[in-house]
């Protein structure tokens, strides 16, 4: 199961379905970067596992920044609208909209 803040940025961009998130996190010691698309998440840097169940950032996840793009997401042609937000920032946001 997700945990809240997976949660939350799965439900913004169920809210926002023109935009993708890129999430920049610290996971085990490791970064990691997550696509949130229309409510999926899924990690662009490690393996995520088939079960849309699991979590694919942890509880123990430190975000560290978010870009926020127009979707659909081309990484050869990445259109920002705003880039580096920080978890605390982005919290705002989601609290403004009601997520």
């Amino acid at each position: 199961m997700p945990n809240q803040a997976e949660f939350r940025l799965g439900q913004y961009t169920l809210m926002r379905p023109q935009e993708v998130l890129l999430v920049k996190a610290e996971v085990a010691g490791e970064l990691d970067q997550i696509a949130f698309f229309k409510g999926y998440a899924s990690s662009l840097t490690r393996p995520t596992a088939f079960d849309p169940d699991l979590p694919v950032l942890p509880d123990e996840a430190t975000i560290l920044a978010i870009d926020r793009l127009e979707g659909p997401f081309d990484p050869n042609h990445p259109r920002y609208l705003e880039q580096a937000i920080s978890w605390e920032a982005f919290q705002a946001l989601l609290a403004a909209i009601g997520v």
